[in-house]
This record gives structure tokens, sequence and C-alpha cells, in this order.
């Protein structure tokens, strides 16, 4: 174990992600003695002194065995009562399992609005954390009933990285059906280099995600190193492991291979992972880079650096800012509304109140309301002062 990796039991909260095809089998349903194992891990934990919350996929997944409705695609609506049904049972097996150990359950199914509007991710964290207080330990589920291909986070790693930052947990545990990172998907290139310890997420760590591995999952390691980059960001390790060991977790304390992401050195604060953690932004800032290597600086960005707008969106929403590469290297709270960005875009601050009619703020993005994501084009860039630093 490395100087920064930590046993399980040495953690103060962990959130645990469970993935669909651990938890449901196609043919027999529900893994029953699977759940079992892991709630008696979760226990253990607990008894040890560490707070556990759950993210746990498969309620489509039963619901359809419960159904019986055929393997393939699901159409919307389908999706939906799949869900539907499938909740009930999972939440039950859940409380069910859990109580063995004298645990009580506590279910909470979110929407994307639940962690990507302010006052609703507050509510939320309120409530996760009141049912801590109490011992209890929270169920969590994207709420698929009521969500659409166009508003959902369509997969729950994502999910359980934004519940991680919600919750103020200092690791999260990505359980699924392979054992963590490789340089390539192992299952096409036999030579694949497993990789047991990721200092930082850089391009080259993104570029090693592969898609998902199995039907009934719909998230794959392209999901797992976005949810890596919300939860490091934010001060949270992340391990991911096979879910497939009777006792999951009890194998992970015991030193099963698995791939442990470290947490930011400098984490940001609670607001600015609030920023970063958004699943959906709602435009593009598209920046010179003079003003990327200015971001990386710590300063604001001017409207003067930036070289295109993409998208309709609001004062306040949230945009991507796309560096001179093409990648995203930061997120942030626009200070102007997309047709206002269009007209100032490529301007000195000094000219703003010329071009609409009003003195708004100087710029496009406040250094206050934004979060670095991403790294410079190269690797030997230098931050600078520049015209485009604030």
């Amino acid at each position: 174990m490395s100087v920064g990796r930590k046993s399980l039991s040495s953690h103060r909260r962990i959130v645990i992600k469970i993935g669909s095809a651990l938890l449901v089998d196609r043919g027999t349903g529900l893994k029953s003695r699977w759940l079992d194992a892991v709630c008696a891990d979760i226990a253990a934990l607990r008894a040890g002194g560490t707070e556990v919350l759950v993210v746990s996929s498969g309620a489509i997944a039963l619901g359809r065995t419960v159904l019986g409705l055929p393997a393939g695609a699901l159409k919307l609506e389908e999706s939906q009562a799949a869900a539907a049904v499938g909740q009930i049972a999972l939440a039950r097996a859940w409380s069910e399992s859990l109580s063995r150990d004298n645990i009580v359950a506590g279910q909470i199914l979110l929407t994307l609005g639940d962690t990507e509007e302010r006052r609703r991710y507050l509510n939320a964290r309120a409530t996760l954390k009141q049912l801590m207080k109490m011992g209890a330990v929270p169920i969590i589920n994207e709420n698929d009933t009521v969500a659409t291909s166009e508003i959902r986070y369509g997969d729950n790693d994502r999910l359980a990285a934004r519940v991680a930052t919600m919750a103020g947990a200092d690791l999260l545990v990505l359980l699924s059906d392979i054992d963590g990172l490789y340089t390539a998907p192992p299952h096409v290139d036999p030579q694949a280099q497993f990789l047991s310890e990721i200092a930082e997420i850089t391009p080259e760590i993104e570029a090693m995600a592969g898609g998902a591995a199995s039907e009934l999952s719909r998230g794959g390691m392209r999901t797992k190193i976005d949810a890596g980059k919300i939860a490091t960001t934010a001060g949270c390790a992340m391990i991911i492991a096979s879910g497939k060991p009777d006792h999951p977790l009890r194998a992970i304390e015991d030193g099963a291979r698995s791939s442990w992401f470290a947490p930011a050195k400098t984490p940001v604060n609670a607001r600015k992972t609030w920023i970063a953690g958004h699943l959906q932004a709602s435009g593009e800032l598209h920046v010179d880079a003079g003003a990327e290597n200015a971001l990386h600086g710590g300063k604001s960005l001017l409207p003067a650096g930036v070289r295109k707008i993409s998208g309709q969106f609001s004062r306040g929403d949230t945009v991507a800012i796309i560096g001179a590469n093409g990648r995203e290297i930061a997120r942030g709270l626009a200070s102007y509304d997309a047709d206002e960005a269009r007209q100032i875009a490529g301007r000195k601050s000094g000219e703003i109140e010329s071009i609409l009619g009003y003195a708004g703020r100087a710029a496009m993005v406040h250094r206050d309301d934004l979060v670095v994501t991403g790294h410079l084009a190269t690797d030997d860039a230098k931050v600078r002062e520049d015209a485009h630093a604030g």
C-alpha cells in the first residue's frame, strides 16, 4: 500500500457505487447472497467508525426481470416502468439485508436537477447528512421513473461522484465487473497494462478509457474517469475495483487488485466543488492560449481571450471553457447570457459598456465562479501575466 493510499477502515466516510451487473442476474434476478455479503462488509466498516453511503444501480435491470421484458434496448416509457417496479424491489432488498445487522436503510432518489441546481443540491445534502447523523445508511439511485434521455445522469458512476462531494466523503469506491484501469481495454488488447495508482487524471489517462463492458450497465470506464475527476477535484480519493468476490469490500481491505486515484493536493471549496461537478454545461466558451494560461494562473476569464461562443445560456448558468487544443480546461458560471457574450467576445473589458449599453462585470467568468478542470495544451507551458489576465 502506498503512502497516500489508506485502508477502507481508515476513511471517515465512504460512498460505494454498485453496478447493475453485480446486483442483478438477467436470468435469475436479484443476487441475494452477494447482496448479503456486501451488507456484512458495510456493517464491518460501520462497526469500525466509518460512515457508509451506497449508490445502487439495478432498478431497471431488476424491474425488467420482474416484468419479463425481452433483452435489448428499451423504449423510454418501458425503462421508466421497469424502474418503477424495480426500485421497490431494490429498496426492499437493501432494507432487509442491512437489517440483519440492525442497520436502517434510507432511500433517496435523485434527478439531475437535484445536483445541478444549487438550492436543491443543498437540500439533498442536508437530507443525506441528517440520515447519517441518525445512523442510517442512505441508499441512493437516479429517479429513472421521471428521468428522460435529455435530462438525466445516464450512469451511476458520475452520480456517485456527485453524492461523494455532496456528502463530504473522503473515498469513493466504484465496484464493477472490471478490477481497475488498464492502459487499454483488456478484452481488446491482451498486452494492456494494469494501473494500480493514478496520481492525477491527465489527458493520457482519459484516453485510456474504453466503453461499457456489460449489457446490464450503462456506464463504462469513460464514466468512471469522469467520476474520478469530479471526486478528486473535491479532495475525495477514488477506487475502481471488482465487485465479483462475495465480499468485495473485504477483498479490497485484504489487498485485492484495484486502481486508486489520488485526491487533489489542493481541493476546491464547497461552492467550487458544486460548479466543477456539473454534468451538463449549458454552453461553451472557446479561449486562446493566452487566456488558457491566465486561467491556470488563477485569473478570471476576460472577454479579450474568448474566441468563440457555443450554445445558448443565461447569466449564472454553468459553461465549459474549451482550450486551444479543443479540450475542456475549466468550468464556471457565466457573467453574461450567450447573446451578450457573443457581442463582447474578443473585445477589451473597457469596451463592454459601449457595446452592451451598461457597465457589466469585467470578466466573462470571474475567478471566484471558476474551477480549472483540465491541463494546459503543452506540458512545458508557463503561466504568464498578459493582457487576458484579470
